[in-house]
């Protein structure tokens, strides 16, 4: 019985943390501001951290990792948008679209795979004009 219930508590604690791993985070401005400094930590290649940025049809927006490791910053548009990220072949650590179609556009932050590996907090700053 108690084999069964740690088996049980394994797999709960496994299913949470896969769940929270794959939430979503809105980015929320601040009253007058039009930049936000998004964080979060990461513990290995494989981890993302996903964020939601709403723009209204014709803003620019840019993304610029601002930390201390290299991360690549994977950009999705809203449904029915067009927009295609320009990967080029480096880390994708900075973005810029202009005349942005309305709706929210996904970012999804992990490791730069072509660096060395790292374990800690990233920082970006996403800005909407």
């Amino acid at each position: 019985m108690q084999r069964c219930l740690g088996v049980g508590a394994i797999f709960a604690a496994v299913l949470f943390g896969a769940l929270r791993a794959s939430a979503q985070t809105r980015v929320r401005f601040k009253h007058g501001h039009s930049s936000a400094i998004l964080t979060g930590k990461l513990s290995n290649y494989h981890q993302k951290r996903v964020f939601l940025v709403h723009v209204r049809s014709g803003q620019t927006m840019a993304i610029r990792d601002i930390g201390h490791h290299a991360v690549s910053i994977y950009v999705e548009g809203p449904p029915g948008s067009g927009y295609e990220q320009d990967l080029a072949a480096d880390c994708h650590g900075r973005t810029d679209i202009s005349a942005t179609a309305a709706g929210d556009y996904k970012l999804t932050i992990q490791e730069c795979q072509k660096v060395d590996r790292w374990r800690g907090t990233f920082r970006v700053r996403a800005s909407v004009h």
